[in-house]
């Protein structure tokens, strides 16, 4: 159902930086570009994200209570992307752990949550037996 994730930016050179290095981890490049908008991902492939400045020429601002989930295929993946986003200008907004308890499957929800440099939220995250 879902085709693709837009966040706001100010800085699209700056938010480039930042969402290449973590696209270049989890695979994937860009997919779409203009003057004010760069998307990530495959075509044909999962749900992409995008970055842009918004449409209407006023300030890009975070959405409060949004928050953009990278699906990462391992716990390795989901530290890598969070290392990547605070080496390219992210913040820490919670590091990778578990949340929560196992469900009935013994499976557990496991993230990183982080914000790009402009504020918006994103985390890296898996469901993933306990360990």
């Amino acid at each position: 159902m879902l085709g693709y994730v837009t966040v706001g930016t100010n800085d699209l050179e700056r938010a480039a930086k930042f969402y290449d290095a973590i696209a270049a981890e989890m695979g994937v490049g860009r997919m779409m570009e203009f003057d004010t908008f760069i998307a990530w991902g495959n075509m044909d492939g999962a749900p992409g994200i995008a970055a842009t400045k918004p449409f209407d020429g006023e300030e890009a601002t975070v959405g409060n209570g949004v928050m953009v989930a990278l699906e990462a295929k391992d716990r390795d993946q989901v530290q890598r992307i969070y290392d990547i986003a605070l080496a390219n200008g992210g913040s820490d907004e919670g590091a990778p752990g578990a949340r929560g308890e196992p469900d009935a499957n013994g499976m557990v929800f496991y993230a990183g949550y982080f914000r790009d440099p402009d504020g918006n939220k994103l985390n890296a995250f898996l469901m993933d037996k306990v360990e």
